[in-house]
């Protein structure tokens, strides 16, 4: 079992930046994908980003060229660098890690969840 445990959420203004954490329990070498999903009010929860163990990734067309994930086996550690934030980046956050196969937009099969990190965007 491996636990996710998310940190850096916040509230930030229009234009400005945050950087999330998501460390893992138990070392990433047996992880092949690991992303973000976000969940808005009243919105279904959707994949942002993933990065599998070969460093290949995958943006949603909405945060392409805002956001960038980066993962570090040494530490354990996923990041996701938020650039130019909008109100509609509004969400509960979540880290999700997938032991083999790639994540899916809707979260199936997703083998484990971090409990996720609230992000706030003001106008």
């Amino acid at each position: 079992q491996v636990q996710l445990v998310e940190s850096g959420g916040g509230l930030v203004q229009a234009g400005g930046s945050l950087r999330l954490s998501c460390a893992a329990s138990a070392s990433l070498f047996s992880i092949n994908a690991m992303g973000w999903y976000r969940q808005a009010p009243g919105k279904e929860r959707e994949l942002v980003v993933s990065i599998t163990s070969d460093g290949i990734t995958d943006y949603a067309d909405s945060v392409k060229g805002r956001f960038t994930i980066s993962r570090d086996n040494a530490k354990n550690t996923v990041y996701l660098q938020m650039n130019s934030l909008n109100p509609e980046d509004t969400a509960v956050y979540y880290c999700a890690a997938r032991r083999s196969g790639v994540l899916l937009r809707y979260g199936s099969f997703v083998d484990y969840w971090g409990r996720g990190t609230r992000v706030a965007v003001s106008s």
